[in-house]
């Protein structure tokens, strides 16, 4: 390919991401996110990972699968996603240090978070992402929507690396937006999961500036970032709604960036 035509490729490339993320703007606009700690809450929790566990027959659809012990650790944080005022997504995400090793994708692959963690490293692990099947068809940018919490806990909690345990097929989507390694290659029916799983995780720290250029919906201020992941004891204190932040992170590195 000659050069003029590589950089009329490119020029579109970056034209086609812009529009993507103005719309991934837009959309946000529509939503909030509710951190689950109400016994009502997390059995609406309960009902979209029915639905979403259901679609894709990955676990056995059992009471204590839905709802289990690891959703009340200390380090773990359960999200309902909302848009216009409708669940459509929910997330746990684990924050895991060598002090604290709670975590799902430590108890399907332990060796190999546990080397993270005997390295001195600490993670997030963003799992039980489920999204309702027939909304999931209307809007199909949940799941960018949805690991943006993922995305805010990584930076509130400084860690080193965000994983991702997900199905072989979904691994180039991780790889392609998060710029992730994988750690584990495809492994057959693992653990209580009836389906094939694989490891991956991102260099967080590394990526985020580039993340961010590259996909503002993801960005956050800091002050969003605390009300999602400030102590329990705060929960009297911190709204219902956390309504998201990016435009104002953008305008605020815009004006940064102005002063420069």
């Amino acid at each position: 390919m000659n050069a003029p035509l590589t950089g009329a490729f490119d020029e579109m490339k970056a034209e086609q991401q812009n529009r993507f993320s103005g719309r991934l703007l837009e959309l946000l606009d529509h939503v909030e996110y509710r951190r689950v700690e109400s016994g009502e809450d997390m059995e609406d929790v309960a009902r979209i990972r029915f639905k979403a566990y259901k679609m894709a027959d990955i676990l056995p659809l059992s009471g204590t699968m839905l709802i289990d012990d690891i959703d009340f650790d200390s380090h773990a944080y359960v999200f309902g996603i909302y848009f216009e005022e409708r669940l459509i997504s929910t997330v746990r995400v684990h924050h895991v240090t060598p002090q604290h090793r709670v975590s799902s994708s430590g108890s399907i692959f332990g060796a190999e978070i546990n080397g993270f963690l005997d390295a001195g490293m600490s993670l997030i692990d963003p799992v039980r992402l489920a999204a309702d099947p027939e909304i999931l068809k209307e809007l199909p940018a949940i799941p960018y929507l949805t690991l943006r919490v993922a995305t805010m806990a990584s930076e509130h909690f400084d860690v080193d690396r965000c994983l991702s345990l997900v199905k072989p097929q979904h691994a180039a989507f991780y790889r392609r937006v998060f710029d992730a390694d994988t750690i584990v290659s495809p492994q057959k029916n693992c653990g209580d999961y009836k389906i094939d799983l694989t490891l991956l995780a991102a260099r967080v720290r590394e990526i985020r500036p580039w993340l961010y250029t590259r996909f503002p919906f993801f960005d956050s201020e800091p002050f969003e970032r605390r009300m999602m992941f400030g102590e329990s004891g705060m929960a009297q204190h911190t709204p219902l709604t956390v309504l998201p932040t990016a435009r104002l992170a953008l305008t605020t590195q815009s004006r940064s960036r102005a002063q420069v």
